[in-house]
């Protein structure tokens, strides 16, 4: 059995002014972002965000095959916890290459890290941390105080990533 990493970032000690720079280079290179919300939260960018968050999920420790489309859409997207506003997407071009989805669940008073992830040919530029403090934003402009993620412990990059952004291992 695979004892999971649990994550925590209290975020009203957060200090975003520590990761702007990752945002400002991603978007002096030419990636804007935007959210599910403000594309529109219709089929075609459904499959984007789906075909984006299968690819990169690919490469993550344990993962097994990933959802089906229609299992994607059931389970990630049509469900109470989905916000289009949380689903942050980095574009380049046409392309869609990098994403951090949050879930709210208010009766546990936290957000979730559903997915943060980048496509292989643009990772380690600091782009899931440009993604994933827009993820953080989004979750304090909700009112939230706690971010939570589970990770395999073998994913190694997604934990350091988290942890360098404060995250700590969640108690109780």
């Amino acid at each position: 059995m695979v004892e999971w990493v649990k994550l925590e970032l209290d975020i009203d000690g957060f200090d975003e002014t520590r990761f702007e720079r990752y945002l400002h280079r991603a978007r002096s290179s030419g990636i804007r972002f935007t959210t599910m919300a403000a594309l529109g939260d219709a089929p075609q960018q459904r499959r984007a965000l789906y075909d984006l968050n299968k690819a990169c999920s690919a490469d993550i420790p344990g993962r097994g095959p990933f959802y089906t489309y229609d299992e994607y859409v059931a389970q990630r997207i049509d469900v109470a916890t989905f916000n289009p506003n949380g689903v942050m997407v980095g574009i380049r071009g046409d392309d869609w290459i990098a994403m951090s989805a949050t879930s709210l669940h208010p009766e546990q008073q936290f957000a979730f890290s559903e997915m943060t992830g980048v496509l292989a040919p643009h990772r380690r530029g600091g782009l899931s941390l440009a993604v994933k403090l827009l993820a953080i934003r989004f979750v304090r402009s909700e009112g939230y105080r706690r971010l939570v993620a589970f990770h395999h412990p073998h994913n190694e990059a997604a934990i350091a990533m988290n942890r360098r952004l404060g995250f700590v291992d969640q108690v109780g």
